[in-house]
């Protein structure tokens, strides 16, 4: 199974876009998932966590700009990125840690990264 990170581009500042990651296949269960991002330079760092059971964290960077969601039903879980500002430029990496089966182990997958470009 390979986690699939979707839905960067370019965008204005204050612009929106909204990421998702989802598994290539079906699987039994995903725990928490976790969105990092990683700038030119830079080391990759979290931005938004969400757990299995909803419980939330935020960077101080994404707090009342960006909203991570899940939709259990699909295995997807969404970055929702309003008022983008060129610091936001880098690439998205979805991580999260997968049950493929019942009774199966949980393991941890990083998705291949999706780019973020904020720029006039």
């Amino acid at each position: 199974v390979q986690l699939q990170a979707s839905g960067g581009g370019l965008v204005q500042p204050g612009g929106s876009l909204r990421l998702s990651c989802a598994p290539s296949e079906n699987i039994f269960s995903m725990n928490t998932v976790g969105w990092y991002r990683q700038a030119p330079g830079q080391q990759r760092e979290l931005v938004a966590a969400i757990a299995g059971g909803g419980a939330i964290n935020y960077a101080d960077s994404a707090k009342g700009r960006f909203t991570i969601a899940r939709d259990n039903a699909k295995s997807t879980v969404y970055l929702q990125m309003n008022n983008l500002q060129p610091e936001d430029t880098a690439v998205y990496y979805c991580n999260g840690f997968i049950r493929r089966t019942i009774g199966g182990r949980l393991r941890e997958y990083w998705g291949q990264g999706t780019l973020v470009t904020v720029s006039s």
